[in-house]
């Protein structure tokens, strides 16, 4: 069971207790947009139950739900991971590139060599803190998928090496 810690911050495998506050941010348009979502994704918290999974882990701030984040085995010794702060008032005050720098180093520490994501190519913020990590630009995917409402979108994705990791915490 995954349970990282560091000060105030807790990344733990999300349980069946979190559904609903995960289905409440995963309806909401403004939390999804960047994802593609901006009307959300239209799920039930049972649905969400079911899709309970190992990687699927949520953030926490002194006890608070916060966010939520999520790793999968991309291929042998390569990490896939997505992160999302939910909570607005919890954002553009440094928590998300402390939960990706706990998660990372986790991440290296149990034997993943590469860690890879993606992001919009809107979403500058995410990438300049994904690029003080270390993470290195390997390709701008320009008009590459649609999102709900049939608009063009284009990504950028990213990889990281442990010898490139810069943490913060």
């Amino acid at each position: 069971m995954t349970k990282i810690q560091y000060e105030n911050l807790t990344i733990r495998q999300a349980e069946v207790a979190d559904a609903k506050q995960l289905a409440a941010w995963w309806n909401d348009g403004a939390v999804m947009a960047h994802a593609g979502f901006p009307n959300g994704l239209g799920t039930t918290e049972e649905e969400v139950v079911k899709g309970l999974r190992n990687g699927l882990l949520v953030v926490e701030e002194s006890d608070r739900l916060i966010g939520e984040c999520n790793y999968h085995n991309a291929s042998d010794g390569v990490a896939e991971i997505g992160i999302k702060i939910c909570e607005t008032d919890c954002q553009n005050r440094g928590v998300g590139r402390k939960v990706l720098s706990m998660l990372i180093s986790w991440l290296f520490r149990n034997g993943y060599s590469k860690i890879v994501l993606d992001t919009n190519l809107t979403n500058t913020r995410a990438q300049h803190v994904y690029e003080s990590l270390g993470f290195r630009k390997v390709r701008t995917n320009i008009d590459s998928w649609k999102d709900q409402l049939g608009q063009l979108q284009s990504s950028v994705d990213y990889e990281l090496v442990e010898k490139d990791f810069v943490s913060y915490e």
